[in-house]
């Protein structure tokens, strides 16, 4: 462990780019639309490899007729998939967003609850997207690491880990609670538009100057 170490960028580098983002974006925001907790979650849900773009089109109508647990079971499965059936994976996504329905108004009184094992016990919700609920909703200093935010770690040598748990670890040892609020957006609309899989956008990149990357242009 010590080894893989190494290499890791130091902390004080690390704070340097967080404040650079929070220079130029002090209060960043979820890009999935949502009205309150629950269609917050179904949102997270239907975002599982998908773009939240294509997320928000398919809610657009949706949310304005299933905007809690129990509207969603009325409208039933089939009515659902209707609505999301141009997202990808929507058949499953659909069964675990009836089923996760289901148990809010069975266990939680309809109610998304504020606790990370109760998130996680619902169908199609893991680490990732509890997280996401808990920082977006919840105000809390979670840490989300879906692909952009594991890419961008690695590239800017915040974390050599292999999952995305040890990926978010590595992260929370170094950023303090101001920063980790924010750090999940931060990092997500950084690589989603500046440092993305292919062609990064190097020459418009904020912190180029603290990458040492070996697919960086210029």
């Amino acid at each position: 462990m010590e080894k893989q170490q190494t290499n890791l960028r130091p902390p004080k580098e690390t704070l340097k780019i967080m404040e650079i983002f929070h220079a130029r974006d002090p209060n960043p925001r979820c890009e999935l639309n949502f009205k309150n907790a629950y269609t917050l979650l179904v949102a997270v849900v239907l975002s599982a490899q998908s773009t939240d773009k294509g997320v928000n089109r398919a809610t657009e109508k949706l949310f304005n007729i299933a905007d809690t647990p129990q509207k969603m079971l009325d409208l039933g499965i089939g009515g659902l998939k209707e609505y999301i059936k141009t997202i990808g994976l929507y058949n499953n996504k659909a069964k675990s967003i009836i089923s996760l329905s289901k148990d809010l108004v069975e266990k939680h009184n309809g109610e998304v609850p504020h606790n990370r094992e109760a998130l996680e016990s619902l169908a199609g919700v893991g680490r990732k997207t509890a997280n996401v609920v808990l920082n977006v909703w919840f105000n809390e200093p979670t840490l989300a690491v879906d692909t952009h935010v594991f890419r961008v770690a690695h590239r800017l040598d915040m974390s050599q880990g292999k999952t995305p748990l040890e990926v978010e670890k590595d992260l929370l040892k170094v950023l303090p609670p101001e920063y980790a609020k924010n750090a999940n957006h931060w990092l997500v609309l950084f690589g989603r538009y500046i440092c993305k899989a292919q062609n990064p956008d190097c020459q418009n990149c904020p912190i180029k100057t603290y990458c040492h990357s070996n697919d960086k242009k210029g």
